[in-house]
């Protein structure tokens, strides 16, 4: 028969102490879009995908399911109290632009865009010349 119940350990969920300015992560992979907003120290106040949004397979990697996750991820930190955000940008998604934004036109100033997208310097290292 099975326990129902908690099983004696309690967990204690962490405060974050949200400051008036912080950062915000935009990563637009060709798959989905996840924004993330922390404090200046990088511990998380909001965060949001276009996957939690409730968008299905291609629909994931559009400007408008970047909309409405930066929409979600936005009201919540701006009701804790987050004002100014410098926002980093990476990957390829097409997204990018309409997630920004989003998060300006919410109420939170955009103070300054960094694009932190990886680039190679010279590629992998190719394969072995094949043997006839």
């Amino acid at each position: 028969m099975a326990k129902s119940g908690k099983t004696g350990k309690s967990t204690k969920k962490k405060v974050v102490k949200v400051e008036p300015y912080g950062r915000a992560y935009i990563s637009a992979s060709f798959n989905n879009i996840i924004i993330t907003l922390t404090n200046s120290t990088g511990q998380v106040i909001s965060w949001s995908s276009s996957g939690k949004m409730g968008f299905r397979g291609s629909k994931k990697n559009t400007p408008y399911a970047a909309q409405t996750a930066a929409e979600d991820c936005a009201k919540t930190a701006f009701d804790l109290g987050l004002r100014k955000v410098k926002v980093y940008v990476k990957g390829p998604g097409s997204g990018r632009e309409s997630a920004i934004r989003t998060i300006h036109s919410s109420g939170i100033e955009v103070t300054e865009i960094n694009d932190v997208t990886p680039l190679p310097h010279n590629g992998c290292r190719p394969p072995k010349r094949r043997r006839v």
